[in-house]
């Protein structure tokens, strides 16, 4: 068997570009498919595709970890986001011919499953242009926390802390306070309450808003710091030692997160299946991981064909702890996309299907084409540059 030619067709939806990586074979009908989506770089990353496409064409596509080899490694200037989301959905697309070739759906691949069902957590957002200083209402967040629940889920992550100076007023703190304090009004104790930080802040503010929102009992608090300050991510660790920190949406590649897992500076690893090297490399980090007795909760607020991969990941990882889904995106995701299990209870259980198990509608695909992105521009009052 071998590669006949690796392409993209891009969708939009709504505030980001859905990139979904084609790999055709030359057995009639076997294609496989993957999600390389990246926010606001979608040409970059097509442009990556391209120039991997020498690479792979003619190559047989079941010498998977042969072939994430010669993309990672033969490459002189390698790595990054960009280059390695192109790598992870060709991947993803290795693991879906793979699978359908044998007739097994790739959780099979991966070594079985090792649990019946996959918990998931719903994210309220937070980071919306019109919210002020990237913070919701509390009221509206609130309204939103109840409805996750009452659509059946019972845990949900929450954009709470404004975009910080890098120390900030005490009305900032009380205001994220009060955030939390509403969604927990809202849902009671039995609901795990995760806070996205969004690396907005200093290692001294987020040790403020960790200390004014512990009596709110936050399940993780997400990244608190740069993704590059590994020493930051250790030290509020060490100040909040009641709240896990987690982090990884933007670390790429495993040596990315080893010297997180060598200094103890989180206890949840947050790989994204679409930016750090796919499944095979998402499963190298877990088992890293794992060996330093830290759990796996993968980034995920893309499109469905990374909703499967995580979801065939998550089944067959024994570390893993729970998945982020992102529903507010568009009503016609599953008009383009189909073979994606519902979410029942907060739950999805493992799908049967070869390969991935999904089906892609390029007919409906082209009917929302490339969109450029909203790129947003946030600043302090003073006029400096604010973290996303």
């Amino acid at each position: 068997m071998r590669i006949t030619s690796l392409g993209a067709r891009v969708v939009n939806a709504g505030r980001r570009n859905w990139i979904f990586v084609r790999v055709e074979t030359d057995q009639p009908g076997l294609i496989g498919w993957g999600e390389a989506s990246l926010e606001v770089k979608t040409r970059g990353v097509l442009g990556a595709i391209e120039d991997f496409a020498p690479l792979v064409v003619g190559e047989d596509p079941r010498r998977i970890e042969h072939l994430w080899q010669a993309l990672y490694r033969q490459q002189f200037f390698r790595g990054g986001p960009v280059e390695m989301s192109a790598v992870s959905g060709i991947d993803q697309a290795l693991w879906d011919i793979k699978g359908k070739d044998l007739g097994v759906p790739v959780w099979q691949l991966l070594g079985g499953y090792v649990r019946d069902k996959v918990r998931f957590y719903d994210h309220l957002g937070g980071g919306a242009p019109e919210a002020t200083y990237g913070q919701m209402e509390p009221a509206l967040v609130a309204d939103l926390a109840r409805r996750t629940v009452e659509d059946g889920f019972d845990a949900l992550k929450v954009l709470a802390v404004p975009r910080s100076r890098p120390l900030d007023s005490e009305a900032r703190v009380r205001a994220a306070a009060e955030t939390m304090a509403a969604i927990r009004d809202a849902v009671g104790p039995g609901v795990d309450v995760m806070v996205d930080l969004h690396g907005r802040t200093t290692a001294a503010m987020a040790i403020r808003y960790g200390q004014a929102m512990a009596e709110y009992s936050p399940w993780f608090f997400e990244e608190p710091v740069p993704p590059e300050d590994v020493d930051g991510h250790a030290a509020v660790a060490e100040a909040l030692p009641g709240i896990p920190i987690a982090t990884g949406e933007r670390l790429i590649s495993r040596w990315a997160f080893r010297p997180f897992f060598e200094r103890g500076a989180i206890a949840v690893a947050q790989p994204d299946v679409c930016h750090t090297g796919g499944i095979s490399e998402v499963r190298r980090i877990a088992a890293m991981a794992e060996a330093h007795g830290i759990s796996v909760a993968p980034h995920n607020p893309l499109g469905p064909i990374a909703t499967m991969a995580n979801l065939h990941l998550a089944v067959a990882t024994p570390n893993h702890l729970i998945q982020e889904v992102m529903r507010a995106d568009v009503p016609w995701r599953d008009e383009i996309v189909t073979g994606v299990p519902p979410i029942v209870d907060g739950h999805m259980t493992p799908p049967g299907a070869p390969g991935l198990g999904i089906d892609i509608d390029e007919v409906a695909a082209e009917a929302h084409p490339y969109q450029p992105e909203p790129q947003y521009r946030w600043f302090h009052e003073d006029g400096s540059v604010a973290e996303w």
